[in-house]
């Protein structure tokens, strides 16, 4: 008996999350159908159920938005994990590395702009979300980010503590500039893009260790004694 029970509810697990993703699919088909302002009538419509259903599985908006970053979120590291797939591990150059990555993040907001601008606009939440999905999505990708930085700024016998700052720097600067990219509707190139980020970056990337350009602690602002102030 107990085994038949624990087989229904093996079953019935894997029935709802699958029944998640349909309806985290059927979001993103209603997010690229009617923009990034998207309502959940559009979503439920999208997936051919009742919002009842929808927030069955989700609990509320924000739980159904939060599934829909998680899923972006993968796509976005699944790509950025392809792009540096099958590189030369003895690479001297860690700009190309760089400039694939974001190649990678810019060639997702480019072929799916709704998409991206639903994550970071949130329409379906209302106040203040706990563990902020967002913040999740670019703390991973710069944590990606900074581990194939360390990788390549130690084969070239470099300092890597830095990659961590640059990852998640990195990523910082290449959001804001897709977030003003989408602004001005993809004017630009992206390819032209790309070259802006990583020519910025390039002196750092090929340059000596952060630590040369330490500040001498000789040369640091004094705090001033206040036992010597107007006197």
């Amino acid at each position: 008996m107990s085994n038949h029970a624990d087989g229904r509810d093996t079953r019935w697990v894997a029935h709802r999350a699958k029944r998640r993703r349909e309806l985290v699919e059927a979001a993103l088909r209603a997010i690229r159908r009617h923009g990034p302002t998207v309502g959940m009538d559009d979503i439920s419509a999208e997936a051919g159920t009742s919002k009842t259903v929808v927030y069955r599985h989700f609990g509320d908006r924000t739980g159904l938005y939060a599934a829909v970053v998680e899923a972006v979120d993968q796509r976005i590291l699944d790509s950025l994990g392809a792009a540096t797939a099958g590189r030369d591990a003895t690479a001297e150059n860690p700009l190309a590395i760089v400039a694939s990555m974001v190649d990678a993040f810019l060639l997702l907001v480019e072929k799916d702009p709704d998409i991206y601008r639903f994550v970071v606009t949130r329409p379906l939440v209302d106040g203040p979300v706990e563990d902020d999905p967002v913040a999740g999505l670019s703390d991973r990708i710069g944590d990606q980010i900074a581990r194939a930085l360390e990788a390549h700024l130690r084969r070239q016998g470099r300092d890597s503590a830095c990659a961590t700052t640059w990852g998640h720097g990195l990523i910082g600067f290449v959001r804001a500039a897709a977030d003003h990219w989408l602004s001005t509707d993809l004017a630009r190139s992206r390819s032209d893009l790309v070259a802006d980020v990583t020519s910025l970056f390039a002196p750092a990337l090929a340059g000596p260790s952060p630590s040369a350009y330490a500040t001498p602690t000789d040369a640091r602002p004094q705090t001033a004694d206040p036992r010597k102030v107007d006197q």
